[in-house]
């Protein structure tokens, strides 16, 4: 079960073509409620379905409602056989509404509306029968008009293991346009191909004769789950705009609203049920903070804005200054905490919400004040670092501008373009916790709390690209991490961390293996962290945005650093029975080690290029001749020879025959980081964009 598969920590959320906005936003809010701190829940686009490696850490792939006929343009063909071979092999499937008709074997919505009708074979065939709809009459696209509040009875049989004693008897759910699930009660009788379990059931009279009543329904397809549904679980009441419709809407809000707890208990139940590990208490959406904004030299923070105002990006309001960015808005120098909002648990567009930014030009803030983060300490440990360097390391992380609750560190700096050109190069913004992170691809690494999770501003002269290319940063950025994870202090060298190409944290997996486990494939392992960096390009300078996360004190959602060292300090008692056991690390003073050797390492790489970082690159990679299989070049093998010094690309030689018998083609690939992704525990490449 997923759960059970620290590797599978992604929840996948369709939010292409055909999907609403309104549906990613409600199943985004829900399961985010549900599967936090446990698993990243984000949405994707269709191209990482087609081209991304996403399978092995998916946990569970949902498709919201909208309309399925686009879901059928982008998917049918190989997008489906991906899909399926997925649920095949133990993935799980959840498919609300629109979701719901296109995993079924034929969607017939609508059919007598000659402009409304949408009537066909769907491919990936998860419930054997039609879906047939709307179940109650009055749909309008893009509307509310056929918009109820239905009552769903609950198959509580259907349920078992640990919390079966929160899935409610029947609920209140809000409905619009979905369809039934014909003949399941007959398809259930089958014992063969996908087995289906009724789950819940309409109960208020439909508008279409002879289908039964089946509303929601569970396939068990070869080792994986599929559970599709005609109504909308997911639509919580406190997110429904009771302006959207008259008197009948706004008493629809009130019934679904007022059944909120049976709703959630539903919803936890559907989701054990898909194999996945649920919180006990619902997750409360937490309310952005506010922005400190500091200095290793505190005056310095005094100028900054100087500088800001200088470039004619502060505008005055009354007694306040504001800062209005391309995507965010800020309050510059303003004391007090922003009002709160009483109805803070709900979707919230944080690019909208104004963000207050407290600046400190005589003294770090108070411990009390920022109680997740110490910036003495954080200041004292960067000098310390420093003063330790033969390179005088003295910008990177000079400036520090953190909250205890952000929207994303990177998305603050590399979205508001003309703030990012007139900020420091080195400036940091850090978080305790991130609200709408970003990665790579499908790849979206979620901020609990206890990841380390910053951002770092960095400026590259154009001049410097041909001694010096830009893609070579994301692989210093890597090593930067691990080595400044191992030289975090003596006797912390041994932490088994290591590279996965181009730009992901991996450490060796320190929980008990499974029974299945086949201990020749060597060491397991899970991802740690991730980096994430973007760039814009103004006045023959790139402003480079780089974003990294690292489990540091966090357990979840695989391992962390702390756990890791717990590891060692077992085996160092064994092997170094008078050594003192090495203490946790800290995530102010990890930060502070990073951010020096990061600034070491640029300095050097600036004036000798990435030939002097080869040799530490491929000690700490994961990759040194690993067989793999090149989807682009039709499944060819090949083995891993490292990276390219002038473009940074991927090598592999091409390889036939096995064992003893294994020879080089002399065929050579040169893969782009960028184009390419790596699924490194089936060892396949794939083809990006």
């Amino acid at each position: 079960m997923a759960a059970n598969n620290t590797n599978k920590t992604n929840v996948l959320v369709y939010s292409g073509p055909g999907t609403t906005s309104e549906s990613v936003r409600h199943v985004l809010y829900s399961l985010r409620r549900l599967l936090s701190p446990y698993y990243s829940i984000t949405p994707i686009t269709a191209d990482t379905i087609l081209k991304e490696p996403w399978q092995p850490s998916c946990a569970l792939l949902v498709i919201p409602g909208g309309a399925d006929l686009p879901y059928c343009r982008a998917f049918d063909g190989n997008g489906n056989r991906k899909i399926t071979q997925y649920v095949r092999r133990g993935g799980s499937f959840l498919g609300f509404c629109a979701g719901g008709y296109y995993g079924s074997a034929r969607c017939e919505f609508e059919p007598d509306d000659k402009l409304m009708a949408v009537v066909g074979p769907r491919e990936l065939k998860f419930f054997e029968g039609t879906c047939r709809g709307g179940a109650f009459k009055g749909f309008a696209y893009a509307s509310e008009a056929g918009a109820r509040a239905v009552r769903v009875g609950v198959e509580v049989g259907g349920f078992e293991g640990e919390g079966k004693e929160e899935v409610p008897g029947d609920f209140i759910s809000y409905y619009n346009g979905g369809g039934v699930f014909v003949d399941a009660d007959q398809l259930a009788k089958r014992n063969q191909g996908s087995k289906v379990t009724v789950l819940a059931r309409y109960l208020d009279p439909l508008d279409i004769q002879d289908v039964g009543n089946a509303a929601i329904v569970h396939m068990k397809v070869a080792e994986g789950n599929v559970i599709l549904t005609g109504p909308h679980p997911e639509f919580a009441g406190c997110n429904l705009d009771r302006n959207m419709g008259g008197r009948e809407y706004g008493e629809l809000v009130d019934r679904v609203t007022d059944d909120h707890e049976k709703q959630t208990g539903f919803l936890k139940g559907m989701l054990r049920k898909l194999g996945l590990r649920v919180s006990q208490e619902a997750y409360m959406i937490p309310k952005l903070t506010v922005l400190h904004l500091t200095s290793v030299y505190p005056e310095d923070v005094g100028s900054l804005l100087a500088n800001l105002r200088a470039a004619g990006l502060v505008t005055k309001e009354g007694d306040k200054e504001m800062i209005f960015a391309e995507n965010d808005t800020f309050i510059a120098n303003k004391q007090n905490d922003p009002e709160s909002d009483p109805e803070n648990d709900k979707i919230i567009d944080y690019h909208k919400v104004i963000k207050t930014i407290q600046l400190h030009p005589t003294f770090q803030p108070s411990k009390s004040l920022t109680p997740y983060f110490n910036h003495s300490h954080y200041y004292k440990s960067l000098t310390t670092y420093r003063s330790q360097s033969r390179l005088s390391p003295s910008q990177f992380g000079s400036f520090l501008l953190y909250g205890e609750v952000v929207s994303s560190t990177s998305t603050m700096l590399d979205k508001n373009y003309t703030l990012l050109e007139k900020l420091p190069n080195g400036l940091t913004s850090i978080a305790t916790m991130q609200i709408s992170a970003r990665g790579r691809g499908s790849n979206v690494w979620i901020s609990p709390l206890g990841g380390l999770v910053f951002s770092t501003i960095l400026k590259h002269p154009m001049e410097l690209s041909v001694q010096a290319p830009v893609v070579f940063i994301q692989y210093l950025t890597a090593m930067a991490i691990v080595e400044g994870i191992k030289t975090y202090a003596p006797g912390y060298q041994d932490i088994p961390v290591k590279l996965k190409w181009p730009n992901d944290i991996y450490a060796e997996d320190p929980s008990p293996p499974s029974a299945e486990y086949n201990p020749k494939k060597g060491p397991r392992f899970v991802k740690i962290g991730g980096i994430l960096l973007t760039s814009t390009f103004t006045n023959n300078m790139f402003h480079l945005v780089i974003g990294c996360g690292i489990n540091t004190t966090n357990s979840l959602p695989t391992t962390s650093l702390n756990h890791l060292l717990s590891k060692l300090n077992s085996q160092r008692r064994i092997t170094q029975p008078s050594a003192a056991p090495l203490p946790s690390y800290q995530l102010e003073r990890l930060l502070a080690r990073i951010l020096v050797v990061l600034e070491e390492f640029y300095y050097r790489f600036a004036l000798l290029g990435f030939r002097p970082f080869e040799e530490t690159y491929y000690k700490h990679w994961m990759h040194s001749d690993q067989l793999v299989r090149l989807e682009m070049e039709g499944g060819a093998r090949a083995r891993v020879k490292g990276i390219t010094m002038d473009h940074g690309l991927l090598k592999a030689e091409e390889i036939t025959g096995e064992g003893e018998d294994e020879r080089k083609t002399g065929r050579v690939f040169t893969l782009q980081s960028d184009g390419n992704s790596f699924d490194f525990f089936n060892g396949l490449l794939k083809v990006k964009t």
